[in-house]
């Protein structure tokens, strides 16, 4: 019986998790939970999971939480509250699925105790890859991809010798304004950017959904999870959702892993890894869906796509730059503050303006997140 504590447990990566978790339960014990304001399904989630401890990260919240419970579970607040979980409570397995830049501290407390990493939350290895792949060397600490590009070339990597490697091959479904002329795109609501046709995912990664800064973010994730250098790494169109991603090999070949756009496969892989458990998870049916077809992706429409690609070559703390100013203009964008084609113009001015640092440590690394932020805040 694996201990699981899974870090926004009331997320769309959290709540499919106990989905999968639901599924096993002579596999699986929730140990702990967390989430940030959303206590009215953390609740329901410790009703039925019964975590010995959750943590509520807005400090109000989480004490109306502690209130109305008693004495169910232990109820921590706060970011420290995140960090001592991580760093002090029983578990095996830590699912990172917080979306952004704040998983990043519990994530190394978990990685310096050795534990098994479930990675959802990209921007961990966006902002600090080479720290995080060098504690996860010196503790071993397994890190297994949750995303469904990065699980799939994780799968394709299997049993393979890492030299034969000539290309990962990341694919994107291209997000709602695919077909779009970019001379409308100023015109872009916030309900048409959230409106994917895909998938079902919290706010902040559908808009990079649809400004593909989703798959920016997933080239330089690959780059850290995989050892491969940018020119190895390549972005596809593929708008039907089926393949996940490919590895192309030395002799021609090309492994792909397919599947319905559905984030439980993923997940359960990466909790029951190195098994496969039979599932009744809905099959994928090729006779039914017909066509699959590929597209290269337009970087002059996609402008961020092609920022993080420059990033990614910079190097040093231009990630943590592009990703800390990502979020602060996609939540502008969200709020009605800014229009959509604003959103890669705050960033290349974040890029412009703040520093980079070579090998940084976590105290650079956050000082560059805070400094992008308040810079990036404080555009209009």
């Amino acid at each position: 019986m694996k201990k699981v504590l899974i870090l926004g447990s009331t997320g769309s990566i959290g709540k499919n998790t106990l989905n999968v978790i639901r599924d096993f339960p002579d596999k699986f014990e929730v140990a702990a939970l967390t989430s940030n304001t959303r206590i009215d399904l953390l609740e329901i989630q410790i009703d039925e999971f019964k975590p010995r401890i959750v943590v509520v990260r807005d400090e109000i919240l989480g004490k109306r939480l502690r209130d109305k419970i008693g004495n169910k579970c232990k109820v921590l607040t706060g970011n420290s509250g995140l960090l001592e979980v991580a760093a002090n409570f029983d578990y095996d397995i830590f699912v990172g699925a917080i979306v952004g830049s704040n998983g990043l501290a519990p994530t190394i407390e978990a990685i310096k105790r050795g534990k098994t990493i479930a990675l959802a939350n990209k921007e961990t290895l966006v902002v600090a890859g080479e720290l995080i792949t060098s504690l996860c060397e010196k503790y071993n600490s397994k890190l297994i991809p949750v995303d469904s590009e990065h699980s799939a070339i994780f799968q394709c990597l299997e049993g393979e010798n890492k030299a034969s490697v000539e290309k990962l091959i990341i694919t994107a479904s291209g997000g709602p304004f695919l077909n779009k002329n970019k001379n409308t795109f100023n015109e872009i609501t916030v309900e048409e950017a959230l409106n994917h046709p895909n998938w079902k995912m919290g706010n902040k990664i559908t808009i990079d959904s649809a400004t593909l800064m989703n798959k920016g973010l997933e080239v330089i994730e690959a780059r850290w999870l995989f050892g491969m250098t940018k020119d190895k790494i390549d972005v596809v169109v593929h708008p039907q959702s089926i393949i996940h991603s490919m590895v192309q090999f030395t002799d021609g070949s090309i492994k792909a892993q397919l599947g319905l756009p559905d984030m439980k496969l993923p997940i359960q892989y990466a909790l029951t890894y190195p098994e496969r458990c039979k599932n009744n998870f809905e099959r994928t049916n090729l006779p039914k869906i017909g066509n699959l077809s590929f597209f290269e992706p337009d970087i002059e429409k996609f402008e961020c796509l092609n920022l993080a690609y420059s990033a990614l070559d910079a190097g040093g703390t231009a990630p943590c730059i592009l990703n800390a100013a990502n979020e602060i203009a996609v939540d502008k964008f969200l709020s009605g503050k800014i229009k959509f084609t604003t959103i890669p113009s705050f960033i290349y001015k974040a890029l412009e303006k703040i520093e980079n640092h070579k090998s940084p440590d976590l105290v650079t690394i956050y000082e560059c997140d805070r400094l992008t932020r308040e810079f990036v805040s404080g555009l209009n």
